[in-house]
């Protein structure tokens, strides 16, 4: 599919699209997905995922609140390897849960959480600042259709292995962590295969599950306005956090408590 096929299946007039967006502010109920206007049903199992340049600690301050609410949180370690290789990671998670649960994909992740959330377990799925394409589509023609956002300029390779730049990671990923944390990230960071790229979703589960997405207003990984567009394509509860594209470390409040609207819990979690 080109970019012209990409432009007549997903027409958006971007002008009009970002006016109608700032219109609602920061915090924004857009409903159309049939699945999404339903209430999600009740859960007590969160599932996680993380995306590139990161591992599963990177939920970490997101999962003391959700256990501090009395849910079970799963972090799974995504391998980064290939789509297939990382969609059956999520799943054996999945199959240990014990009941209806939340899966919820932060970045890149976000493919894994369309087509892992298929299980017959999972009740509601949630994207932080991810990617949530449809069966089939691929992801990278449909970005080319918005800006290219500053920090895909910083991945190198070393061979297949690619990690993002120290100047990209702590300015384009992290940029709204204190240098210090951001610089602990950086030296963690779980390098990905290039193959990991190349995969595309068989199964869109947003199209039958109640879907939620937290857009990061100053994201420089993806592009706001393509955020603001798949969360609006799906029908999703949507929340915008003024944040990096590390909203789950810098906003974790936020991120918990759209979790807990996902799980079907109304009470709030301390800040």
């Amino acid at each position: 599919m080109n970019n012209q096929d990409l432009r007549q299946s997903y027409p958006v007039n971007r002008r009009a699209f970002v006016s109608m967006i700032a219109a609602g502010a920061a915090s924004t109920l857009i409903q159309g997905n049939a699945a999404a206007a339903q209430p999600a049903p009740k859960a007590r199992n969160v599932v996680l995922v993380h995306g590139l340049f990161a591992d599963g600690s990177s939920w970490s301050e997101v999962i003391a609140r959700l256990q501090a609410a009395g849910l079970n949180a799963t972090s799974v370690q995504n391998p980064l390897t290939t789509l297939p290789e990382a969609v059956t990671s999520a799943q054996r998670v999945l199959a240990r849960q014990d009941g209806p649960t939340v899966l919820v994909g932060h970045s890149f992740s976000g493919m894994i959480v369309t087509e892992a959330g298929m299980h017959p377990n999972v009740s509601a799925v949630v994207y932080v600042a991810a990617r949530a394409p449809d069966a089939g589509e691929d992801y990278t023609e449909l970005a080319k259709t918005f800006p290219t956002p500053p920090a895909s300029a910083g991945i190198v390779f070393d061979g297949d292995e690619g990690r993002l730049s120290e100047a990209a990671f702590l300015r384009d990923f992290a940029g709204d962590l204190p240098e210090a944390k951001a610089k602990v990230l950086y030296a963690v960071q779980e390098p990905f295969q290039k193959a990991l790229l190349t995969g595309k979703t068989t199964h869109a589960a947003w199209r039958s599950k109640p879907s939620y997405y937290a857009v990061s207003t100053e994201d420089r990984t993806i592009n706001p306005d393509l955020e603001r567009f798949m969360a609006k394509r799906m029908g999703a509860k949507t929340i915008e956090v003024k944040s990096s594209h590390l909203s789950l470390i810098s906003h974790p409040h936020e991120i918990a408590q759209l979790i807990l609207e996902a799980a079907g819990h109304r009470h709030r979690t301390q800040t």
